[in-house]
């Protein structure tokens, strides 16, 4: 599964890519703001994207706003929002009329997928 990841803090965006690519995902981009990870993805377009909710420059919903650009713009792309910061608002607008469920399948050594 090719991925784009959106984080601001490098250790948790390496933390990330690296675990990804341990599990046999392909880390296509890892970006710390939220405009470069909008190039990434129009550049990439991955299979899936995990964003964080507070990005550069304002630290608000920067990353929230830019899942939502990836909603609207690549509709087969999936998106992972990751935060400790929750507004209902987006999410909402993030969840309509789209399925549910779905998440990575478990992959690498002595894991199938479900």
């Amino acid at each position: 599964m090719r991925v784009v990841v959106a984080e601001d803090s490098v250790l948790l965006r390496e933390g990330l890519a690296r675990l990804l690519t341990e599990a046999g995902h392909e880390v296509e981009a890892a970006t710390g703001d939220a405009e470069e990870f909008l190039r990434a993805v129009d550049a990439r377009q991955p299979d899936v994207v995990v964003v964080d909710v507070r990005m550069p420059p304002t630290f608000t919903d920067e990353g929230l706003r830019a899942a939502l650009v990836v909603r609207s713009t690549w509709p087969d792309v999936g998106v992972l929002v990751l935060s400790q910061y929750v507004e209902e608002r987006y999410a909402t607008e993030l969840l309509s009329d789209r399925p549910q469920g779905g998440r990575l399948p478990a992959q690498g050594p002595g894991r199938r997928p479900d």
